[in-house]
Formats: C-alpha cells, structure tokens, sequence
C-alpha cells in the first residue's frame, strides 16, 4: 500500500522560510516524478513543482527562485524549500506522486496516482 506523508507546515510571517517534507512508502519512490501541488480555499489545486527521477526540476512561475524541490532517494523522502514567502503562498500543500514513468513531470493533477493528506502553510502579511 503506498503511502505519503507530509510535515513541515506551518504560520509564518511574509519573507520567512518553510521545509516541507514527505516520507513514501510502499512505492518504488526513486522511479517516477513527484510533485508539490498546493491549494487555497476557492482555487483550483496547481503544481508547485515537480521534480523526475533523473533530478530535473520544473516550477510554477509564481514561486521560480524562491522554491526548491529536491529528492533523497535512499531516504524516500520529497522536500519543498519555500524562502521568501508571500501571502499568496498560504494553502493546503500536497505530496503527489505518479505510477507511472514520465520525463517531463505533467502539471495536470488527474496524471499523478497517489496522495498525501496535505499540510497547511499560512503565510500572514
């Protein structure tokens, strides 16, 4: 059974830092893309960033240069570095994994097969 969890959500002031973290089980982690989808109250859910099993990395324009996605395979373990945070960050975060192999790590959230339960992030002005 596979399973992701997530940690490291929190309340923050704008221009602060967040770690989020997520552990897999039960997966073949270190194969297929994963991805950091976020959602705030009346939004659609929109990727973050996402990362493939090669490293490479892709970012929603609004967080390029202030996110970080990155991979610890040996540990099955996913992270989001948020610095400078704004407002507009504040959102459920999800972890969010595919079954299946891809190289260029889809945006659209009906391409990744497992989820986690999400952690909030509030970011207050």
């Amino acid at each position: 059974q596979v399973q992701l969890m997530e940690s490291g959500g929190g309340s923050v002031q704008a221009g602060g830092s967040l770690r989020l973290s997520c552990v897999a089980s039960g997966y073949s982690y270190s194969r297929y893309c994963m991805a950091w989808f976020r959602q705030a109250p009346g939004k659609e859910r929109e990727a973050v960033a996402r990362i493939n099993s090669g490293g490479s990395t892709y970012y929603h324009d609004s967080v390029q240069g202030r996110f970080t996605i990155s991979r610890d395979n040996p540990k099955n373990t996913l992270f989001l570095q948020m610095n400078a945070l704004k407002p507009e960050d504040t959102a459920l975060y999800y972890c969010a994994a595919m079954g299946y192999y891809s190289s260029s790590c889809p945006t659209n959230r009906d391409a990744y097969d497992y989820w986690g339960q999400g952690t909030q992030v509030t970011v207050s002005s």
